[in-house]
């Protein structure tokens, strides 16, 4: 994924790429763990797959979120540093093969057993769960053909790089990731009375850093 937000190349590139990276993913994997294993008493024996696989998803989605918004923030007024400017491209570069683990590992995951409350009586799942894994189908595509849209073979159709660089474009492909999230947590988020120790479920976590970067891309996001 080597052009979300494309930057030139430059020796100071990275600068602070990899720090945002290993701290999201610090985050995302120590929430996890203290909500699910020492709070929701999922056993340790799910952490390599299970557990691993949520605190992947949320890395994926605040490295996105972040690879997105420091452009706009920087139209909307907001003094980003260069340093953040310029790690984007490897930030989007991560959070995309962390959403193709995501995707690959969930697609292990999933059946009745897994996620009970996902399927019907009949075996087939809900009208909730479909919603939203339509959503994350098209919120992959999307940003997959954002990544192709930069690549050399592509770059000489300027109208169609306009086009799905576009602000439009990118606002309605950010969308589907938020119904993927909201589809599929909705359930859990107005029972937080189900909360293990309080703590929000990582779907309502990164839903709300979705939406935060949404609006941010609403306010200040311009066309390429």
């Amino acid at each position: 994924m080597g052009n979300i937000e494309n930057q030139p190349k430059t020796v100071k590139s990275t600068h602070l790429s990899w720090p945002i990276i290993w701290w999201t993913f610090a985050f995302a994997l120590v929430y996890s763990v203290i909500r699910y294993h020492l709070m929701g008493g999922v056993p340790w024996k799910d952490f390599p797959f299970f557990i691993l696989n949520k605190a992947i998803s949320l890395s994926a989605l605040i490295l996105l979120v972040i690879n997105f918004t420091l452009g706009p923030l920087k139209n909307l007024g907001l003094g980003i540093p260069n340093s953040w400017l310029k790690s984007r491209r490897v930030v989007g570069i991560v959070g995309f093969i962390q959403v193709f683990i995501h995707v690959f590992m969930s697609f292990i995951l999933f059946e009745p057993s897994r996620y009970p409350n996902y399927f019907d009586k009949t075996g087939t799942m809900t009208l909730m769960v479909g919603l939203s894994l339509l959503g994350g189908v098209l919120a992959f595509v999307s940003l997959w053909m954002y990544n192709v849209s930069f690549n050399s073979n592509f770059r000489k159709d300027k109208d169609l790089i306009e086009f799905i660089t576009s602000r439009k474009v990118l606002l309605v492909s950010m969308l589907f990731t938020g119904s993927h999230l909201f589809f599929i947590g909705i359930n859990g988020w107005l029972n937080p009375a189900g909360w293990h120790g309080g703590m929000p479920p990582i779907s309502l976590v990164g839903f709300t850093f979705f939406l935060v970067g949404y609006l941010i891309n609403l306010s200040g996001r311009k066309d390429l």
